[in-house]
């Protein structure tokens, strides 16, 4: 369990242009991005909140940053938040991105043009090792700990980048198990405090 963050947004156009900026810097992909204006800077999650909100939008079908924008959006706002934050995240990148195609259709056979985006390959993976290994202090609230974490991590991706495991089949697995084994050891974390409380020993 954590515990819950204070900050949130001022309002309904506050998460709007908050989540319109966020799209606008996720080149190659926003998960450094999403991690570092929510939980940085704006201060709306905690680490740990983060990583639990992620992980559910990472197990939902679709886009995880659309996902976690309707979860966040709803939390806050109701349904009507969702249908704002789903809104800045697609609204001004939308019509960006389809005046870059518009663009980029000119010059595609450009040899620079082809080598600058192979460029970026690496630093878009840069972005996402870093953010990875900034989350890791998170995993000592989580009920698995960090040590089992760090294992299902690595077993993880043995599955799917080297043995090339079908990732449904290894979502349901390995998610599966781990998710058993969380609610075993928050099932004991709240005996114990049962056990211990005031009120069981007056």
């Amino acid at each position: 369990m954590t515990e819950p963050n204070s900050a949130s947004p001022d309002s309904k156009w506050d998460l709007f242009w908050s989540f319109t900026r966020l799209a606008l810097q996720g080149f190659g992909g926003v998960l450094t991005v999403v991690q570092r204006e929510l939980v940085e800077n704006k201060k709306w999650l905690t680490y740990e909140e983060f990583v639990e909100d992620w992980s559910i939008a990472q197990v939902l079908p679709g886009p995880n940053v659309i996902n976690l924008g309707l979860m966040f959006g709803e939390r806050h706002f109701g349904l009507a938040g969702a249908f704002v934050a789903v809104a800045g995240l697609l609204c001004v990148p939308c019509i960006l991105v389809l005046t870059l195609v518009l663009c980029f259709g000119s010059i595609s056979d450009n040899p620079l043009a082809r080598d600058a985006l192979r460029g970026m390959n690496a630093v878009v993976a840069g972005m996402v090792v870093a953010t990875g290994l900034k989350l890791i202090p998170a995993l000592k609230k989580n009920p698995i700990g960090t040590a089992l974490s760090l294992l299902w991590v690595a077993v993880t991706v043995l599955s799917v980048a080297v043995l090339k495991l079908p990732l449904v089949g290894v979502l349901f697995v390995l998610g599966g198990v781990s998710t058993a084994w969380a609610w075993r050891q928050m099932g004991l974390i709240d005996q114990t405090r049962a056990s211990t409380s005031p009120t069981d020993k007056a």
